[in-house]
């Protein structure tokens, strides 16, 4: 409990507020956890049904707006104020992620230098809810200016962005799923759907790859997992081998130098079969004397292999479907280059 003799400033801004809010913050106590629970699954309806509202608002200027972005020659800069600002750097965020050049703007800062970042062959995308915003309604005009064109994500199609705009995206919502329908919950989640849909649209449009998707992604594991290869892991590891006439000892000593838990078998150059810790268990199982024994004795036949040029992902997902965590790697003229080991994967946080 705070002292309020100790905090004379804070006592006297609580004694001033109105009887219903202090009301108010004593009501939130005696919610019961079902009733929270309830308030929750309110919003992600409401939410929900902004959203599947928005499909029924999709026309011509969506399809517009998805061939003027992808014919752009310049950048697309997408401004706002508020929570709508908030918004436009997340979908800046995805059209730079998915090749589509954006910048964001901020719309208080734009009429205070900002608007220097607009180029002859860029277009402009503006976010607002009621589309009568002060700072929106000032940097309207200032935009045009620069005979650039402009996209209207608004909820408001008789508001001054919308009338005044070149393609309008209608982001309307029946009502916010604040219990004071004030602060903006569904349509900022309509903006950012939209956002979305847009930019999903443009990948499909510009043929954008996942590949393309890498160059763009290297850091952290999705980066991994898009350009990772088998070689760039394997090349780090030893290469044992042995021949088909190898004693069982020499084995050993080269599945244990290795540290691998694998060799090679070849003949001629050629892979001709595998020997892992596992076999030399099952050997020990088999065979009472085993001194005798040679690699063509207990090697496995037909071992699974990849190529050095294939995504690590794809190694994992070979050693997961035959559960083994050992894999040969072979190049295009099936002469063997290594081993790729599920531990190299593990290292790399591909698990």
């Amino acid at each position: 409990m705070y002292n309020f003799r100790n905090y004379p400033n804070l006592a006297a801004v609580m004694a001033a507020q109105p009887p219903h809010i202090l009301s108010a913050t004593r009501q939130n106590a005696e919610l019961s956890d079902e009733e929270i629970l309830d308030i929750a699954r309110s919003t992600l309806h409401m939410e929900s049904s902004a959203i599947t509202q928005l499909v029924s608002f999709l026309d011509h200027n969506f399809v517009q707006a998805v061939r003027l972005i992808a014919g752009c020659a310049g950048k697309v800069v997408i401004t706002g104020i508020g929570k709508s600002a908030i918004i436009a750097q997340k979908i800046v965020a995805t059209f730079n992620s998915t090749g589509t050049p954006a910048i964001f703007m901020h719309a208080a800062d734009a009429i205070h230098g900002d608007l220097g970042m607009i180029q002859p062959e860029d277009l402009v995308m503006m976010l607002s809810k009621s589309g009568e915003s002060p700072e929106i309604k000032v940097l309207l005009p200032l935009v045009k200016n620069f005979h650039t064109p402009v996209i209207a994500m608004v909820g408001n199609l008789q508001s001054t962005l919308a009338l005044q705009a070149d393609l309008v995206l209608n982001t309307t919502v029946t009502q916010e799923a604040c219990p004071n329908n004030l602060a903006p919950t569904s349509s900022t989640t309509a903006q950012l759907a939209l956002g979305d849909a847009l930019a999903t649209a443009l990948i499909r449009l510009k043929g954008f790859s996942a590949e393309d998707f890498a160059k763009f992604h290297p850091g952290g594991t999705l980066g991994k997992k898009l350009y990772l290869r088998v070689k760039d892991l394997s090349a780090h590891n030893a290469r044992p081998a042995v021949r088909p006439e190898s004693p069982v000892r020499e084995v050993i000593l080269e599945i244990t130098s290795g540290r691998l838990g694998i060799t090679a078998v070849l003949q001629d150059g050629k892979l001709v079969g595998v020997i892992t810790d596992g076999d030399l268990r099952r050997m020990m199982e088999k065979f009472e004397h085993f001194d005798r024994l040679t690699a063509q004795d207990i090697m496995t036949t037909q071992p699974k292999t990849i190529h050095p040029q294939a995504l690590a992902v794809e190694a994992l997902q070979l050693m997961r479907q035959h559960n083994i965590t050992q894999v040969v790697v072979l190049d295009e003229n099936q002469q063997y280059t290594g081993i790729i080991h599920l531990h190299d994967l593990i290292r790399e946080g591909l698990i």
